[in-house]
């Protein structure tokens, strides 16, 4: 299984990405794709909603079941992947590749008390 090195983590398989605006793209990992199947429809957060850390922030169903996705940490939705939304199947293509939503943090230091890829691996098995 592919685990990046340059993303964090969280133990309920969403991967982040500290974009050098300060912006955290947030996904699934490879290990929660396989772990849903074919994913068939994205629910995605309305731009400027505010979550807490470890809240339902967006849906990911597949053949097998539906999935909620937390953000990673507190902050303000400030984009959505709405070509993802279109085209769900493009999360089993590339999980890496096919974020969901962008939150601009409301702690720029939340993000290192996420998982790092070796911590990911333990959790995963791997």
């Amino acid at each position: 299984m592919n685990i990046p090195t340059d993303l964090k983590y969280t133990e309920s398989h969403e991967w982040v990405r500290l974009e050098t605006d300060g912006l955290l793209t947030v996904g699934i990992t490879e290990y929660a794709q396989d772990a849903l199947g074919d994913i068939v429809f994205v629910e995605l957060p309305q731009v400027g909603k505010t979550l807490t850390a470890g809240q339902d922030a967006a849906v990911v169903e597949s053949v097998k079941a539906a999935s909620d996705i937390y953000a990673p940490v507190a902050g303000t939705v400030v984009a959505v992947n709405q070509p993802t939304a279109d085209a769900p199947d493009s999360i089993n293509q590339d999980a890496y590749g096919a974020w969901l939503f962008k939150l601009k943090p409301a702690d720029a230091n939340a993000i290192n008390g996420l998982l790092d890829a070796d911590a990911y691996g333990k959790t995963t098995g791997n």
